[in-house]
């Protein structure tokens, strides 16, 4: 029998709010959040600025307290517990480095803070530095003499050397370069299963979360709006703002006109109707919902000549379509291409289709193997398609 995962941090209905300036009155930066974070698990909170996500971070690191509600490490609350007897260790996005000291020294500070004998406090600290991928020689230098990346790691040295049962990291890689913060994120994500420790990663960068984490916590207005495998929230968002903000989508509003199990009927004007799938118990017959669908989920051919596929092999236009009328689970619809905009890796384009051609969708073909000869010119007649359990209905 599979075991149930160990918890390290288990937050319980808190709520944090700051008193406002004079007559103004008190902002609700946290609002009523629970959720459980397993051990060695690596977490991210994701959202926009001002969402929650870094205050309820300061609030786990004992930074902040809570108006009310319980935060549990291990099993313990830990509400008056001081930051410095908690089991976590905080790495702040600029790295809050002691400039004066060399990064050996850095590590070092907080184990010699703890009363540690300095010659075990410096072969823990290069031992630290080591499992950084620095070499001796940086060991030695100061802040001011390294680079972005490496000052990182040294704020990830220091952070792990006290052998914390949880490390908090708020968007460490906010201050590096694209091509260093990715090969940082790998780096990251290596160490992390190599040490087993839990990571609880704070970022607005969806690509950056999608990347590194077991499960994301999507926040905004200081709640938790969804809680998922990376996969999860981005193929089956529970919300029109997790849909938004993860990743490029289309959205389509409509109304229910039937269901049969987890399909739903949405009629779009008075010569449309798409399917699409849903996991509300109580969709009802005439409410109106939105349909999400990724771009990339949506197909699109011309409306004359052949398909080509892949293997190389090809079929005419109007078989091909036959074909799809006939399968149950797609939506074929008819359009037009309004945009084109080549983006290296693939063809973005705009299509218009419906009655009147007023609804719009973005449509994304990568531009690899045998189909980057296909191009589909601004103003040309077109069929779409996707498969309805692709698309999701929304209620809020």
């Amino acid at each position: 029998m599979t075991q149930p995962p160990q918890v390290d941090i288990e937050i319980r209905n808190v709520i944090k709010e700051f008193a406002g300036r004079g007559s103004e009155g008190s902002t609700r930066a946290v609002d009523n959040v629970s959720l459980t974070i397993n051990r060695g698990e690596f977490f991210s909170m994701l959202g926009p600025s001002g969402c929650g996500k870094t205050t309820t971070l300061r609030m786990i690191a004992g930074f902040e307290d809570p108006t009310s509600g319980e935060i549990l490490l291990r099993g313990k609350a830990v509400q008056n517990v001081p930051a410095f007897h908690r089991p976590v260790n905080t790495v702040f996005q600029d790295y809050a480095l002691f400039p004066h000291l060399t990064a050996t020294q850095n590590v070092m500070f907080g184990l010699e803070m703890e009363g540690i004998d300095k010659t075990e406090a410096r072969k823990r600290a290069e031992e630290a530095l080591t499992m950084m991928r620095l070499t001796s020689v940086q060991f030695n230098r100061k802040p001011r003499q390294m680079s972005g990346g490496q000052q990182q790691r040294v704020a990830l040295a220091r952070a792990l050397v006290k052998r914390p049962a949880v490390l908090l990291l708020d968007e460490p890689l906010g201050a590096l370069d694209l091509k260093l913060r990715k090969d940082m994120q790998y780096e990251l994500i290596s160490m992390q299963k190599d040490l087993g420790i839990t990571f609880i990663y704070v970022t607005h960068d969806q690509e950056e979360a999608l990347t590194m984490s077991d499960r994301i916590a999507v926040m905004n207005q200081g709640k938790v709006l969804q809680i998922g495998s990376p996969e999860e929230i981005y193929e089956t968002p529970a919300t029109r703002f997790v849909a938004d903000f993860i990743g490029e989508t289309n959205f389509l509003t409509g109304t229910v006109e039937g269901r049969e199990g987890i399909c739903a009927m949405i009629r779009l004007d008075e010569s449309t109707v798409i399917k699409a799938a849903h996991s509300e118990d109580n969709l009802k017959i005439g409410e109106q919902v939105t349909v999400a669908i990724r771009p990339e989920k949506v197909n699109i051919f011309a409306a004359q000549g052949v398909v080509k596929f892949d293997d190389g092999t090809s079929r005419p236009v109007a078989q091909y379509i036959e074909g799809l009328r006939t399968d149950p689970d797609i939506n074929l619809v008819p359009g037009r291409v309004e945009y084109a905009n080549y983006i290296g890796t693939d063809t973005r384009y705009t299509v218009s289709f419906g009655g009147g051609n007023q609804h719009r969708l973005v449509a994304r073909e990568q531009n690899f193997g045998l189909r980057n000869d296909t191009y589909h010119e601004v103003g040309s007649s077109i069929h779409i398609f996707w498969d309805y359990e692709t698309a999701r209905v929304l209620r809020q």
